[in-house]
C-alpha cells in the first residue's frame, strides 16, 4: 500500500534554497529555521528532506486547488473584485493550534491530520497558469499550507504566470529569510504575513520565533513587495490592549501605509476553549491601530458586523473609495492612476489599470468559490 509519505516523497526534485555542509548534512534556507538536515533526515516541515547529500522538494502537485475573491487572502489593496486562482501544497514549519488549514498544513507531523493520497493532483505550471487564465483569475496565489517551504514549486508557477500577465502573492506565516525573499523578488508582487502575537513566548509555543516574522515584514516592505499585515485576534491569547498596542506601533515604524487585517477567531483544531471573536474586539483593536497611527485598518469575517472598517478610505480627506460587504465589492471610486477622486491623494497598492473592469455586486451577492480540490 503507497502511504502518503510514499507518495510525496515521490513528488519532489533537488531544491535550490540549500548550501552543502560536512559529512552529507545539508542546510536549508526556504524558512528562518534553517534546518541542518542529515542524510535520510526531514526539516522540520517533513516534506523537505536530505537524500545522499541533496536537498528533495516538493514538486508537481496540489493538495488544494480553489478560484476564489483575492479579498479572502485577505488582499485590500490589491486588484479589488478580482478572482485568484489559489493553490496549497501540504507541510508547514508551525504548528499552531488554531490552524484552520491543519488538515494540509500539519500533514506527516500530526497522524490525525492528511489527506487521502488519491486526491493529490499532479499538475505542472503550464496547466496552472492555463486554469488560471481559464478561469478568468487576475492572481495566483499559494496559500492553504505555508507557501516558503515550497517555494521552488511557486516560482516555477510564477514565472510562468508572470509572463501571462498574471499577478503572484503568497499568504505567508512570515517565518522567511534574506535568501528566500531576494530568491522570490523577481517573481513575487504581493505578500500577506499573519502576525500572531507580539509575546515571543506565545510564537515560540507555535513552532516559531517573534523576531523572525517582524524582521521578514520589514524586508518584504523594503524589497518593494506589497505587503498587508493579518493578526487573527484570539480571546485571551493576543487581544489586549497592550499587545495591540505593540504591534500597530512595529507596523507604523515600518510604514503606515501597511493594511492591518484584523480577523475573528473561531474554535478549530486543538485551540476550542476560547470563544469566538466578537465584534467590539475587533472594533477596539482597530481603534487602537488607527490611533497609533496606521492609514488602513479593517476587520475582517464578520461581514455587516464591523461598520465602516470594511471599506477603504482616503487618508488625507477621508472619502469613501472602496466599499465592501466580507469580499464583495460594493464600489469602487479610485481613478485609474490609484488616486483618491476628491483630493487627488495617492493611495497605496495594486489597482486596476482601469476601474471600469472592477466588478462591482449588490447587497447580498454570491460571490462563488470554485474549488478545484477542496483544502
Amino acid at each position: 500500500m503507497v502511504t502518503l509519505a510514499d507518495r510525496l516523497d515521490a513528488m519532489t526534485r533537488p531544491g535550490e534554497l540549500y548550501t552543502r555542509l560536512e559529512d552529507g548534512t545539508v542546510q536549508c534556507y526556504a524558512c528562518a529555521h534553517r534546518c541542518r538536515i542529515k542524510p535520510g533526515r526531514r526539516g522540520i516541515c517533513q516534506v523537505r528532506f536530505n537524500r545522499d547529500g541533496v536537498l528533495y522538494v516538493p514538486w508537481g502537485y496540489v493538495a488544494a486547488l480553489q478560484v476564489d475573491p483575492i479579498e479572502k487572502k485577505p488582499f485590500a489593496h490589491v486588484l479589488p473584485g478580482s478572482e485568484a486562482l489559489t493553490f496549497g501544497m501540504l507541510g508547514c514549519d508551525f504548528h499552531c493550534s488554531f490552524c484552520q488549514n491543519w488538515l494540509t498544513s500539519q500533514t506527516l507531523r500530526d497522524p490525525a491530520a492528511g489527506i487521502p493520497v488519491e486526491s493529490l493532483l499532479e499538475i505542472t505550471p503550464e496547466e496552472m497558469v492555463n486554469l488560471a487564465r481559464r478561469s478568468g483569475a487576475a492572481a495566483i496565489v499559494s496559500s492553504y499550507n505555508e507557501p516558503l517551504i515550497t517555494s521552488e514549486w511557486a516560482v516555477a508557477i510564477f514565472k510562468q504566470a508572470r509572463e501571462a500577465g498574471l499577478l503572484c502573492a503568497y499568504v505567508s506565516n512570515g517565518n522567511a529569510t534574506p535568501e528566500v525573499l531576494q530568491y522570490l523578488r523577481p517573481y513575487l508582487d504581493a505578500y500577506k504575513v499573519d502576525l500572531k502575537t507580539m509575546q515571543d513566548k506565545q510564537y515560540r509555543q507555535l513552532g516559531g520565533v517573534l523576531q523572525h516574522v517582524l524582521d521578514t515584514i520589514k524586508m518584504a516592505y523594503d524589497l518593494g513587495l506589497w505587503v498587508e499585515v493579518v493578526t487573527l485576534v484570539i480571546p485571551g491569547f493576543n487581544d489586549s490592549p497592550e499587545e495591540l498596542w505593540e504591534a500597530a506601533r512595529f507596523l507604523v515604524s515600518v510604514s503606515p501605509d501597511i493594511p492591518w487585517h484584523m480577523t475573528a477567531f473561531h474554535p478549530d483544531y486543538k485551540m476550542t476553549d476560547p470563544p469566538p471573536t466578537p465584534a467590539k474586539t475587533l472594533l477596539r483593536a482597530a481603534e487602537i491601530g488607527q490611533e497609533a497611527g496606521l492609514h488602513f485598518v479593517y476587520a475582517g469575517n464578520l461581514p455587516g458586523r464591523v461598520g465602516s472598517l470594511e471599506n477603504t478610505y482616503c487618508p488625507q480627506c477621508q472619502a469613501l473609495l472602496i466599499e465592501r460587504r466580507g469580499y464583495i465589492i460594493l464600489d469602487y471610486r479610485l481613478t485609474a492612476a490609484g488616486t483618491c477622486p476628491q483630493c487627488g491623494y495617492k493611495i497605496p497598492g495594486i489597482w486596476p489599470k482601469d476601474p471600469r473592469e472592477v466588478r462591482l455586486h449588490g447587497w447580498g451577492y454570491p460571490r462563488p468559490v470554485r474549488r478545484l480540490i477542496t483544502p
